[in-house]
């Protein structure tokens, strides 16, 4: 159910190609071509893919490109935070070996594409698929069992990379949002409380129990927080031939816990089994081989993931009633659906929820 597309896409290449031009001084005969979207793009930043070729001194170049655009008709968060996207993405493809796609160009001023908007390298691989989920359909389900735990690990490995990095010498103080709380845990409650009132009018019974449960049992986090991905999970990553290629989507990203991601990473994975009714595909390892693999690379115990967890489903729960009501705001759904309160993430957090309060 892709948000409808009004981009016209020869306006669009004019438009890159005379900005390209001024930001390629010397080439001759630049042209933008091949200009296409990801059919289900559009969600919160705006992917448009495309080849440009010029010459320079008789020789012709070519490349393969990605321009993330921020959001236009509609923001599936309270704040896009498009420039801190594109500022963290610079620092690590520039200061870390995390494998990024490069980061050519970022243009500030929405007058172009009606929004700011970055580009870089294009990077081919293989990316897990959301909708149908990887457990369901597309490559990763015809891949062998082996196939997929590689896939797994590399992805944790990456993810720990990023847990292992200092954010003071990167000098990533600008994820911090101290207008939402104390860095880490108390911050992020307070951000997406806001981003339930926000996101949607209704009441959200899943969301609104879980939120008061989290902040009656917030734990303390004595440890220096750590850059979090966000968005860590293994459908933003570009794998080729089983590894790592291009981490992907930093929108997220924030300061606190490693445990805030990896237990999205895992429940992100069961969102694409079980919440969807799948089966999970054989391979993969399981939560407890996991969580062990990620203690060894960090060093470190891994605390209180239960109560991550059910962040975790609570963080997803308000997403998707954001992502339902811009499907009835876009009249793709009915004014009285009751997707924004009862769709996959809703209801796996009822089921995480009922799980962690229920006595032992």
């Amino acid at each position: 159910m892709p948000v409808p597309d009004q981009r016209d896409p020869a306006v669009t290449s004019a438009a890159l190609t005379a900005w390209l031009r001024e930001r390629l001084p010397g080439v001759e005969d630049l042209v933008v071509s091949g200009l296409t979207k990801p059919s289900l793009s559009g969600y919160s930043n705006e992917t448009l893919l495309f080849d440009v070729e010029w010459s320079r001194a008789g020789v012709l170049d070519r490349r393969s490109l990605v321009a993330r655009v921020g959001p236009t008709a509609y923001r599936l968060f309270p704040d896009a935070r498009f420039e801190d996207q594109h500022r963290l993405m610079r620092i690590l493809d520039r200061e870390t070996d995390l494998p990024l796609p490069p980061v050519r160009w970022y243009e500030p001023d929405g007058a172009l594409l009606g929004a700011p908007f970055l580009v870089m390298d294009r990077v081919n691989g293989l990316v897990p698929p959301d909708t149908p989920t990887y457990h369901q359909e597309g490559w990763v389900v015809e891949a062998s069992p082996a196939e997929r735990a590689r896939l797994w690990w590399g992805a944790l490995e990456v993810l720990a990379r990023v847990h292992l990095l200092d954010p003071d010498a990167l000098g990533l103080g600008f994820l911090d949002r101290p207008e939402w709380g104390r860095t880490g845990i108390d911050q992020q409650l307070g951000y997406y409380e806001h981003f339930l009132r926000w996101g949607h009018p209704g009441r959200q019974p899943a969301a609104e129990a879980a939120l008061a449960w989290l902040r009656r049992h917030q734990p303390d986090e004595t440890l220096p927080p750590r850059l979090l991905w966000g968005d860590a999970r293994i459908g933003n990553i570009v794998f080729h031939d089983g590894e790592p290629r291009a981490v992907l989507d930093w929108e997220m990203a924030t300061l606190g816990q490693p445990e805030v991601d990896l237990a999205w990473f895992l429940y992100l994975d069961r969102h694409h089994w079980e919440g969807v009714g799948a089966a999970r595909l054989a391979g993969f390892p399981s939560r407890r081989e996991t969580v062990a693999a990620h203690e060894h690379r960090l060093g470190r115990p891994l605390r209180n993931l239960d109560y991550y967890e059910v962040f975790a489903a609570l963080r997803f729960a308000v997403i998707m009633a954001r992502l339902g009501q811009m499907f009835i705001d876009f009249e793709l759904l009915p004014q009285d659906s009751t997707f924004p309160i009862d769709n996959t993430a809703s209801r796996l957090l009822a089921r995480i929820l009922d799980d962690v309060t229920q006595p032992c």
